[in-house]
This record gives C-alpha cells, structure tokens and sequence, in this order.
C-alpha cells in the first residue's frame, strides 16, 4: 500500500487507540518500507515519518513502543542483518531521519542540543559525516602513536562483545602496552571480562526494546562518560573505538572529535572477504588500521569466584564416574525466530542421554517464559537421574549420568562452559564463549538463509565449532527433527 493508505489509517486510528489496531498497522508499515527498498529499489521516507510518528504521539508509552519496536525490530535489524554495503548505507539515511524526526520535538531538545555540539545542524550533515567515516574506516592510521587512554563502546550484546570487543581489547592491549583501556557498556561485561585487571569497565545499560527517545539516552550516557574521562591535559592522547556499537547507532551519532575515533564498518564493504567469522574480520580491520598482521581469537575474562565454583561443580561430577560433560542452552535472546522447538529440543536431549556416563547441564535461562520451557523439558526426563538447582547450590547427590537444570547468570554459565567436554545450542551468546574458552561448540542456526549472516556470526575458538543450518523458512518445512538431531550427532564425530 502507498503512504497515504497509511496516512489516513493512522489519522483514524490516533484518536482512539488500541494495542490490538496499532500492532498490525505498523507492522504493515515496517514491512511496506522494505518491500520498497528490497524488491522496487525505492526509499520511502514517509513510511519511516510515519513509523515515528507512532512512536512519539501518546502520553501511554505502551502505546508509542508498538511503533519503535516495528521501527527497529522490522526496519532496523532488516537492514542490518543482510552485512551488505547498500543495506549499510540505507540503515545509515533511515537512522539519520529518525534522529533528524526526533530533535524537532520538544522532547528532543536535549539530543538537538548535542548534535549542535558536534556541529551538525542537518540532516545532510548527519548523513554525510557518516557516509564518510564508513568508506574511510580502514584507512590505515599512522597518526595514532602511543595513546595514554583508549575507550571502547560495548556492541551491547554479549555474544558480539565476546567475538568482537574481546578481540578488539587484545589487539589494543598489545599494540599500546601503556595505555589505560576502558570498556563502556552494560553490567553483564563485569561476567564475562571482570577477571581481566588490563582493562576497566564503565557500567550502564542500554535498553534494546525502548521507546525512541529511551534508546538515545545511551547515547547520552555514553557523552557523559566520554566528558569525564577525557580531560583537557589528556584530549590529544586519547582514541574510541566504535565497533558498530548500538551505543551510537551503529557510528550515526559522533561520540568524540573525528581526529580521535576508529569506526569499524563490520556490517559492509563489498570487498571485505565474505567467508570470514566476525571474529576473523575484526582482526582483519585492525590489521588495516594499525598496520601490522596479528591474529587474536576471541576470549572471555571470567571472575576467579565462578571459575573455581564451576570446576567444583564438574569436578563432583567426574569424581562420581562422569565422563562425559554437555553444556546446553536453549536461549535465543528474544529471537523466537531462532528456536526449533520443545519437541525437537527433547529429541536432543533424548539422544545424548544414550551415551554411558553422560551428563547434561541444561541452563534454565532468563525470564518466566524460559524458566517454564526448562520445567517442562525436566519433567520429561523422569526415567533418568535428575537434578534442579543453581550455581551455588549443594553439590551432594551428583551422578555420572543424567541432567542437571542449573539457574546461572551469564558469567556462572561461561564458567561452566569452560569446565565441560562440548556445548550444544542455538545462535546465542554462549556459541561465542565456548569458542573462546576452547570447547567444541555445536550451534543450531535456525531463522535466517542469508549464508553471508551464518558465516559471520559462526563461532570462532581455537577448538572446532560446527554449523549446523535448519532452513525454517520454506514451506513445506525442509527438515525434519530427527535429521537435525542426526547432523549434530555426526558434527561431533566429525
């Protein structure tokens, strides 16, 4: 449908709102704008207009995240996911549109403010200084001798911050021996790099399902840490390394003078390798930058309290006669796309309980609606031993085969990864830490059929880790749970 369809939908709608009318609207509209872009190679503006529009009209911000989260849940993460440098380039005018949407209203005075700053009063200028800082971004960097500090935006997510920002940190570390790193981002980086006394960490956290002005508030935060840190006697001495983080929505929004930013461009330029892992690219970028041929795998830092809880735990397990340790997490970020399902996850679970002398730690996972998911898997499992605890709880009772559902933050669960014989899950964090901490990792990539996305998000470690694609998109489904149980069975004797 054209915009004006919309338009009038929306100017009928606006007056009495309901959740159960909004969603579809903006989900049509979230979708019409990519049909446009993808398939009739147009940029249709006034549906990103509208979009925010519906994002910013009520006082009921129940009702304004409807728009958002079809804004970046649709049109967002679409574009991003292709790593693609046209698709870099139309994230890069939406973005730059909603932001310019946003620092007209009243509430974005703050962010219009900011922006001025940074000297850019436009559209034009947001867009340009972008564009520029995408296609120059490996340039290689002569100028940067010897910082005295070095800042590092989080990606936000963990799993991007395992394959990427701990490379980032290694490559830095060793290239500037002297320079003080710290690490902007949420609290969960405490988990898993708090055990690494080179770096310090600057807590906050950004908000992935926010309304509009919510998620530039990071921004802000970021700003003010930038201020603190970067006084007037240290300001020629200190460089921010940007790698692709949401905190500045993905390099849009500037967080420090030109002269003083490295940006890595990691979702596109057409001729950057395509088979690479994520991993593999940012070492390839920072060969680039620096201008020297290095190679870090990905690594996590872990805190020595967890580390040594884990080993007890396993430890406990092999003294009864295990032989055998599988990690397993069913977690999928709030991707339900990623999931296969509860009949094909019992399936699994079923199958590796055959092997002698087996046992599986089953990460109960985050949220009511996981915790209910493990329950009931659990309870499926009534002919074999069994155990439901936590990280800290009693290590009395351990068996040499069975499944144990453990509650665990994401540094407990790494710690676990790091001390068992395999991790078996779904495209999550904990593919990328088991990598890094050396264990042969088996991930189930269900939920997109872009090979360029698989293989950069492919795990990266210097034990094997395996790929194993289901294609839940064609219709009739290809695949079947059996055959997928089989093809993991075969990586692992691969």
């Amino acid at each position: 449908m054209r915009p004006e369809f919309y338009q009038n939908k929306w100017e009928g709608l606006r007056q009495s709102p309901t959740t159960q009318d909004l969603k579809p609207l903006a989900r049509q509209i979230a979708l019409s704008f990519l049909d446009y872009y993808f398939y009739n190679d147009k940029y249709e503006g006034e549906y990103i207009r509208l979009l925010c529009e519906m994002a910013t009209a009520f006082e009921d911000e129940d009702l304004n995240l409807i728009g958002s989260a079809a804004l970046f849940g649709i049109v967002i993460e679409g574009l991003c996911d292709d790593f693609e440098e046209l698709q870099a380039e139309t994230y890069n005018r939406v973005m730059c549109q909603v932001v310019s949407y946003c620092r007209r209203m009243p509430a974005g005075r703050w962010l219009n403010r900011r922006l001025k700053d940074f000297g850019i009063d436009s559209y034009d200028t947001m867009f340009n200084r972008i564009e520029k800082i995408r296609s120059t971004s490996d340039q290689c960097r002569k100028d940067i001798r010897g910082p005295r500090k070095i800042l590092v935006l989080s990606r936000v997510t963990i799993g991007a911050d395992v394959a990427i920002t701990s490379v980032m940190i290694q490559r830095l570390a060793h290239t500037f021996p002297e320079a003080e790193i710290l690490v902007i981002g949420g609290s969960k980086l405490l988990q898993i790099f708090g055990g690494n006394p080179r770096i310090k960490i600057d807590v906050f956290d950004y908000s992935r399902r926010g309304g509009l002005f919510e998620r530039f508030t990071a921004w802000d935060a970021v700003l003010e840490t930038v201020s603190r840190e970067v006084t007037f006697d240290i300001a020629q001495d200190v460089i921010l390394v940007d790698p692709d983080s949401r905190l500045s929505q993905l390099g849009v929004l500037p967080v420090i003078g030109d002269e003083n930013h490295l940006f890595f461009n990691s979702r596109g330029k057409d001729s950057y390798p395509k088979k690479m892992s994520i991993s593999e690219l940012t070492n390839h970028w920072l060969d680039m930058v620096f201008g020297e041929s290095r190679f870090c795998y990905p690594m996590v830092w872990l805190q020595k309290k967890d580390l040594d809880r884990a080993a007890l735990f396993t430890d406990g397990l092999r003294a009864a006669g295990c032989n055998r340790i599988i990690v397993i997490n069913f977690g999928v970020g709030g991707n339900s796309r990623k999931r296969l399902g509860e009949d094909f996850e019992r399936l699994l679970i079923s199958k590796l309980l055959e092997e002698p002398n087996t046992v599986i730690i089953l990460d109960k996972g985050f949220g009511e609606e996981e915790l209910k998911r493990t329950a009931r898997l659990m309870g499926s499992f009534d002919s074999y031993q069994r155990m439901d605890t936590s990280f800290d709880g009693e290590t009395a009772g351990l068996f040499a085969g069975g499944i144990i559902s453990i509650e665990c933050d994401m540094g407990e669960i790494a710690a676990l990864i790091s001390n068992s014989d395999e991790f078996i899950g779904y495209d999550s964090a904990c593919q990328h830490i088991a990598a890094a901490v050396g264990v042969p990792a088996y991930t189930i990539f269900a939920g997109s059929n872009n090979t360029r996305f698989v293989r950069r998000w492919q795990a990266c470690g210097p034990a094997k880790s395996e790929i194993i694609h289901v294609d839940t998109l064609t219709h009739p489904p290809m695949f079947d749970y059996e055959d997928i149980v089989a093809r993991i069975i075969d990586a692992r004797r691969g």
